[in-house]
């Protein structure tokens, strides 16, 4: 029996490029909300690992796919192995302005939406992916503060967290939207922090990675937390290389989390 009211899942008959789309009425989000699905080509295998795949603003369920072509990427990094086969499911953050922030606000938990309904949403699904299927997550700009700090409030879920260009502070989120920074604010400090919320969690935290663009406005902030996740001895992965905030940065360096996830 579905945990949901509703949800859908597109008709396979008519995939494309190994995608499905599912949409699910949550409680958390107060209506529906899309989740794109890839799954590899040989339908056969089961207990594939499963990677949540966060957007930033302006994004939705679609981003990773329609901008980087991630799905595309996806079968050639298999077909080479580069990566084994996994699946990624790629949600909207809830739609709300230009970024929900993937945190609770007043009447919506854009939070509990990702680490808990997008997560059962696939289980429910997709026949590849089981409740003993290694869980990770990983996430862009707003995405990887996301990714971050859920990654890190939800250990007991996720076996690997990675944020490419990330926000880390909600306090960054002026840089990119027009919603007064009152609607991000959190009744604990500490969930509006990665570095805070990593601290709180240090003893307990699953393998983690984060890397910036040379060229990216987010790159004095990304050091920052990796010096003070030095200072404080949490073990990280924390790498720059060439780039901008953009897709072309991150449709290319996304493989080096995948990678890191599955190795």
């Amino acid at each position: 029996m579905s945990k949901f009211r509703t949800i859908h899942i597109s008709n396979p008959q008519y995939e494309l490029g190994n995608l499905r789309h599912i949409v699910v009425k949550s409680t958390n989000l107060k209506g529906r909300g899309d989740i794109s699905v890839y799954v590899p080509e040989d339908r056969t295998q089961q207990r594939l690992p499963l990677v949540l795949l966060l957007h930033g603003v302006y994004g939705s369920h679609w981003s990773w796919a329609y901008h980087a072509g991630i799905h595309k990427k996806m079968d050639e990094w298999i077909a080479s192995k580069q990566v084994p086969p996994m699946a990624l499911a790629m949600p909207s953050d809830g739609l709300w302005g230009d970024g929900s922030g993937y945190v609770p606000h007043t009447t919506q938990n854009f939070e509990k939406w990702i680490a808990e309904d997008v997560v059962e949403a696939v289980l429910e699904t997709i026949l590849q992916v089981d409740e003993k299927s290694p869980l990770f997550i990983a996430g862009l700009s707003m995405g990887g503060f996301g990714a971050l700090r859920i990654g890190a409030a939800y250990h007991e879920k996720f076996k690997g967290i990675s944020g490419l260009s990330s926000i880390t502070h909600i306090s960054q989120m002026a840089l990119f939207v027009e919603e007064e920074l009152e609607h991000y604010k959190q009744h604990n400090p500490v969930d509006e922090s990665v570095l805070e919320t990593l601290i709180t969690h240090k003893d307990k935290l699953p393998k983690l990675r984060f890397d910036c663009g040379l060229q990216d406005n987010l790159l004095e902030a990304n050091r920052e937390l990796h010096q003070q996740l030095e200072r404080n001895a949490i073990p990280h992965i924390y790498n720059e290389f060439p780039g901008e905030h953009n897709w072309e940065y991150w449709g290319e360096h996304i493989l080096e989390t995948l990678q890191f996830f599955t190795n």
